[in-house]
C-alpha cells in the first residue's frame, strides 16, 4: 500500500516538497567526520537527499534505496551528468535492507520511517546515522530525537549530536568501532 501511494505521487513529488526541505539534513551531514566513502540514503524518494550527500561529499559512493519504482524512476532522470558514476538507485525495502552488514559509513534518512534493526546493521563499526524532519514536529513522517536516540542506545550506538535548522530538526548518532 504504501508503495503504491509513492508511486502515484512520483510525477508531482518534487513540486510538493518545499525549499528548506533539506536545511536539517544539511547542517547534521556537515557535522559528519570522518567524511565517509559509501553511503545509504534511504527513502530517496525522488533522489533529493542523494544528490545533496552528492554535493558535499564529492568522493563518496551514494546508494539512493527506495521502496516505489516510480520515485526511482525519477530520481534516475534528474541525475545531474556529474553524478551519473558514483549515484545510483536501488529499489529496497527499509525494513529487509538487500545489503551486507556493514556496508555503509553513514545511512541517512530526511523524513522517513527508521527501520532501527536494519540501519545498526548496514552500518559499518564507527559509521553513523543521520535521521533529519524537515519541519520538526510537523513533518507527517516524524520520530522525536528522544525516541530515536533511545532506539539507537539499545543497538549500541554512542556520541549523538542534535541539529535545529530551518522549520526542522535531525539526529546524528555514531555506531562504535569494533572492540
Amino acid at each position: 500500500m504504501v508503495r503504491k501511494q509513492f508511486d502515484a505521487i512520483a510525477p508531482v513529488w518534487d513540486r510538493m516538497r518545499m525549499e528548506d526541505t533539506f536545511v536539517p539534513f544539511e547542517a547534521a551531514l556537515a557535522a559528519v567526520e570522518p567524511k565517509p566513502s559509501k553511503v545509504l540514503d534511504l527513502g530517496t524518494g525522488t533522489g533529493e537527499g542523494a544528490f545533496v550527500l552528492a554535493r558535499q561529499l564529492p568522493e563518496a559512493e551514494i546508494v539512493g534505496a527506495d521502496l516505489a519504482e516510480r520515485m526511482l524512476e525519477q530520481a534516475r532522470q534528474r541525475t545531474p551528468p556529474e553524478f551519473a558514476g558514483r549515484v545510483r538507485f536501488e529499489r529496497a525495502d527499509a525494513s529487509a535492507l538487500p545489503y551486507a552488514d556493514g556496508s555503509f559509513e553513514l545511512v541517512t534518512h530526511a523524513n522517513m520511517i527508521p527501520f532501527f534493526d536494519e540501519v545498526a546493521r548496514v552500518i559499518s563499526p564507527g559509521g553513523q546515522a543521520l535521521f533529519a524532519f524537515s519541519s520538526g514536529p510537523t513533518t507527517p513522517i516524524y520520530v522525536p530525537p528522544e525516541r530515536i536516540r533511545d532506539e539507537l542506545e539499545q543497538r549500541g550506538f554512542t556520541d549523538f549530536a542534535e541539529f535545529e535548522a530551518g522549520r526542522g530538526v535531525a539526529l546524528l548518532a555514531r555506531k562504535p568501532k569494533a572492540a
